[in-house]
Formats: structure tokens, sequence, C-alpha cells
């Protein structure tokens, strides 16, 4: 394999023309395989966005916070998201591979702050891959009782409600690593089916809710007391669940028609995605049987569908979340395999060779979606120590795929004021124009980074009411910015070494 990692240079460089061969003007070979169309495309971020999956597993978090008025919080992170996909979509047209946050940082600025970039979002995508496992846990024993298979609390602030939603994780885990070491045929075939089963079951779900309203939407406007303060963590919510949608660009390199398709996948994910959770939240906050029992703060959606339909027709369409779960979980892993395969391949990780090995057979870098696996599967490890771990995970996964989407928005703000942004490709892959925002680009930039750095440092304060809730766990409060922490310094630590003679 024939690669050549990004120069040292702190200029955006023109990015080449051409086809499905254009990977040879970045220095790459085509060993993954190109067979992926529009909606594959779609599917691929609609899936990793997965509303049915996070709406089902932190809608309980941002009503005990926000009350009904957390609904706000909905529009205000999907506008914010929207910036930020609308830069992304620029640079999908202009480097359509692998690797994108790695890749773009890497191309916006120099090779060590790209490699950083790079860094903290493999790693963040590892822990997403672990926390959307984890949502399993909301679902299946609403199903079933048998699914509880520790204890008979199922809930997932529960002691044992954590340590089951360990358990069904880790299967879920060995079952999307499986599939991602098969084919990509295998893993499109398996996206679409999951993808296409939760726009229909989002679809269903909303209509019953809404045909099941006990209340005007006028309650969105109830705050339940909320000041400010709770209706800033009332949009973990939704800032948990808009995340993502650069997904498409990760598999720029298995797409037809990158330059052309990337771009508008991933805007039609982000809007599909906003609007059916937004539907989502108002149905269910209409639905509930009751808005002051507490049940909606603690068991949030799967209890209004079981209230609300009965059992039979609830529990038909948390089997339909099941799918969800299972479908988001294996585009998060693929994602983050991709990325961690665009590293490697430039040599920027340990075991690179093995990393960015792909069998002919498969077209499938194997090794280092195994990787992606084992590692979430520790991480799954933590929920047997407390209940917390779940919240803390999930916030962390947040809170680094913020700090990556920064910087790429930074330096790509910063390449617009000194007038290094190159213009776009003149046409795409079918000769029509390149996607560009052409005299937008500079506020659009502007504002999409201002919302990334404050969404970052919301998610990552450390907020006892919120992370140690229970007290006498000084380190969940403190989680994020530990991780964070370490992971910076670990990478700096393998840097330090890789430059010592030897």
């Amino acid at each position: 394999m024939t690669t050549t990692a990004p120069s040292e240079t702190s200029e955006v460089r023109p990015a080449p023309s051409g086809g499905s061969g254009e990977l040879a003007g970045f220095g790459y070979q085509q060993e993954l395989r190109r067979r992926m169309g529009r909606y594959a495309s779609f599917a691929a971020g609609f899936s990793f966005i997965s509303v049915l999956t996070t709406v089902f597993q932190f809608f309980a978090l941002g009503y005990s916070f926000g009350g009904p008025a957390f609904f706000w919080t909905w529009p205000a992170v999907l506008t914010g998201q929207l910036l930020v996909a609308a830069c992304f979509a620029e640079l999908a047209a202009r480097y359509p591979i692998a690797g994108a946050v790695y890749q773009w940082s890497t191309r916006l600025s120099t090779p060590a702050f790209g490699w950083y970039a790079g860094w903290i979002m493999v790693i963040g995508r590892v822990v997403v891959v672990g926390a959307a496992a984890l949502a399993l846990q909301a679902v299946l024993p609403a199903i079933w009782p048998g699914f509880q298979l520790v204890g008979d609390d199922p809930s997932p602030a529960s002691a044992s409600g954590a340590a089951n939603a360990a358990l069904l994780g880790l299967v879920l885990l060995t079952l999307t690593t499986l599939v991602n070491v098969l084919d990509n045929r295998v893993l499109t075939v398996v996206n679409t089916i999951g993808v296409t089963a939760e726009i229909v079951g989002v679809g269903l779900i909303v209509t019953l809710l809404l045909t099941h309203s006990r209340r005007e939407p006028s309650i969105v406007l109830d705050t339940g007391g909320a000041g400010a303060g709770a209706l800033l963590v009332g949009a973990f919510t939704a800032a948990y669940v808009l995340i993502g949608f650069e997904s498409a660009s990760e598999m720029s390199e298995e797409t037809i028609d990158p330059k052309r398709t990337a771009p508008r996948t991933t805007f039609s994910a982000l809007t599909t995605s906003g609007v059916c959770g937004g539907l989502l939240l108002l149905g269910g906050l209409l639905a509930a049987p009751s808005l002051a029992d507490g049940r909606l703060g603690t068991e949030g959606l799967s209890y209004v569908l079981t209230s609300t339909l009965g059992d039979g027709m609830g529990k038909i369409l948390l089997a339909d979340v099941v799918i969800a779960i299972c479908a988001a979980t294996l585009a998060i892993q693929t994602s983050a395999t991709r990325m961690l395969y665009s590293m490697a391949r430039d040599r920027q990780l340990p075991c690179s060779g093995a990393l960015s090995r792909v069998p002919r057979r498969t077209g499938m870098p194997a090794t280092a979606a195994v990787v992606v696996g084992v590692l979430a599967a520790l991480l799954l490890l933590l929920n047997f120590l407390s209940p917390e771990a779940l919240l803390a995970i999930g916030t962390t996964c947040i809170v680094m795929v913020y700090l990556a989407y920064a910087m790429v928005t930074g330096p790509m703000l910063l390449s617009r004021l000194r007038g290094h942004w190159p213009p776009p490709p003149s046409t795409d892959e079918t000769g029509r124009p390149a996607f560009s925002l052409g005299r937008w680009g500079l506020p659009v930039n502007a504002l999409g980074l201002a919302y990334g750095l404050f969404m970052t440092v919301n998610l990552a304060w450390p907020r006892a009411e919120v992370y140690d809730p229970t007290g006498g766990h000084w380190y969940f409060q403190w989680f994020s910015l530990l991780f964070v922490g370490t992971t910076v310094a670990l990478g700096a630590a393998y840097r330090l070494t890789r430059r010592r003679p030897g």
C-alpha cells in the first residue's frame, strides 16, 4: 500500500479533481470497496445519530432537569449543529477521504494539530460505541423481564440495571464487530434495513403518540420551575443525539460519487433526524400519563409507550427501537473503525501496519474493527462499578466529539481569515457545481465554531448534581475533564516516544 501522509504545512491545499480515482491525488490507493449509493450514505449518518436509540436513552435526563420546556433545547442544538454540518459539507466536497475529521484538521492546520484532532475523535468514537450499546438496557427489560439478567431493578440508574446494561452491551458489541469484519455488502444491507425500520418506527410512534395526546402543545412553555442552568443540562439530550452526521464523509472512500453524495447526505441525515427527534420529544410530552409522578424523569419514553399504548403495541414499538439501537451501534463502530484505519494508514498510531491492513477478500479493515470493539467492551466494565458510569460515559463521548469538531471549524475559520481558503472544485463527479457556502462561508463558520466551543464547555462543566447526584464519587463529577486530559496526555507521550531515536 502506498500512502502519503499530509505534509507539514499550515495552509489549505487545493483538492485534486476526479472520480473514483481521486484518492491517488491524495497519495492513497483504493483499498476499501466503493459500493455505497446515496441511500446507503444517508443511512451511515442517520443510523449513527439514531434518534430512537438516543432519545429513548436520554429523554429522562433532559426532562428531569428542564421539565417540559427542555423541548426548546432541541431546535437550539439542531440549529447549531446545522452550522457545523454546513462547514463539514464544504470539506466533504473538497476532501472525500476516510477519517474525515483527522484528514480535514490536518490539511487545514498542521499534521501535529490534525493528529490530536484525530486522536481525540477516535477515542471519543470508541466511547460513543460503548454508550450506544448500553442503550439496550432502556428498552429490552421493558419488553420482557427475562432480559434483566442481573438483579430485579431494570433502571439504568440502579446498580443492577447498570450491571445488566453492561452485559447486554457486550453481547451487542460482539455481533457488531462480527458484521464489521465480514464484507461491506453485509454491512450496507444490515445498516440499510436498520435505518428503514427506524424511519418507519419513528413515523408510527410519533403518529400514535400524537393521536393519544392528553394535553395541549403549549405544555412545552412550562419550565417546571427550571432555570437557565437546568435547561443547559436539559440540552444534553439534544447534544448527545445530534452528532455523527459526518459519518457519510467517513465512508467517502466506499461511496459512489462522494464529492456530490457526502455533502448532501450529511445535511439530509441531520435534518431528517432533527425533525424526527423533535416530534418524538413533543409526542412523548403530550401523551405521557403524568408529568408529575416522577416516572417520566426516570423511565423516559419507554414508560410513555407501554403506559399509553398498552403492553402489546408498546412492546412491538420497543422492539423496533431495539433494531435501531443495534443499527446505531454498528454504524458508530464502523465510523470509529474508518477513523482508526485512516490514521494508521498514515503510520500515525501504534501497530499501524496491522490496523491499516485491508484483506482483499473482504475489503474491510478487520483488525481496526476488532480493536474498536474490544476497547468499547472494556469501557462497559465501568458500569459494574457504579450506575453513574452510564451518564459519565455518555457525556464524555459527546464532549470529545464536540472538541474534535471545533478542531476542524477553528482552523477552517483561520484559513478563511488569512485568505488561504481555496475556491471549491468547479464541478463534482457528475459535472454539476460542487457544494460551497460561497459568501455565507465566513459567518456560518464563525457561528459554528462559537456554538461548538460553548457546548463543549457546557457539557464538560463538572456539575455535582448531574454527574455525582448521590455524592462520594468525585471522579464521576470530574470524569469528562479527567478522561479528556488523560487522552491528550497519552497522545503526547506517544508522540514523544516516536521522536526518540530507535
